[in-house]
């Protein structure tokens, strides 16, 4: 299910998108860790979500985005409940590793990520590029 931290201690707990949608509902942060051009495309709808990327495309693959933990940081507090996501769950448990070992205590990962999300027809939200004509 999880995978333990050896360095901390703590297990990262992974939980299913049924639950995680009851967690938001009830005033859980979701931290979408896609990249904003995915994130554009669809995203889980929640009352408080973050689009912070875990991870950046560049002509030579991805690479790890150096400022997550500061940015998270900048906005979460290490006893706030958060909900780490992606587009199929691994990117996710890799940043809520991340987020335990830095003193997160109250952070899960969504498995199956976006994808197990729209696969059980939850709620989403697009986001229209500002650069797309409108439709007359």
């Amino acid at each position: 299910m999880g995978s333990l931290d050896k360095s901390s201690g703590s297990e990262v707990v992974t939980i299913d998108v049924v639950e995680v949608k009851r967690l938001i509902q009830s005033g859980y942060v979701y931290i979408d860790v896609r990249t904003v051009e995915e994130y554009k495309k669809g995203h889980v709808e929640a009352e408080k979500i973050l689009v912070i990327p875990y991870m950046f495309n560049t002509p030579e693959g991805r690479v790890k985005n150096p400022e997550f933990l500061k940015e998270v940081s900048a906005f979460c507090k290490e006893e706030d409940p958060l909900i780490v996501g992606c587009q199929s769950g691994v990117r996710s448990l890799y940043a809520t590793a991340d987020l335990l070992k830095l003193g997160f205590k109250n952070v899960s990962n969504m498995g199956g990520g976006y994808l197990a999300w729209t696969g059980k027809g939850f709620g989403i939200k697009t986001e229209e590029p500002a650069d797309k004509p409108k439709e007359l």
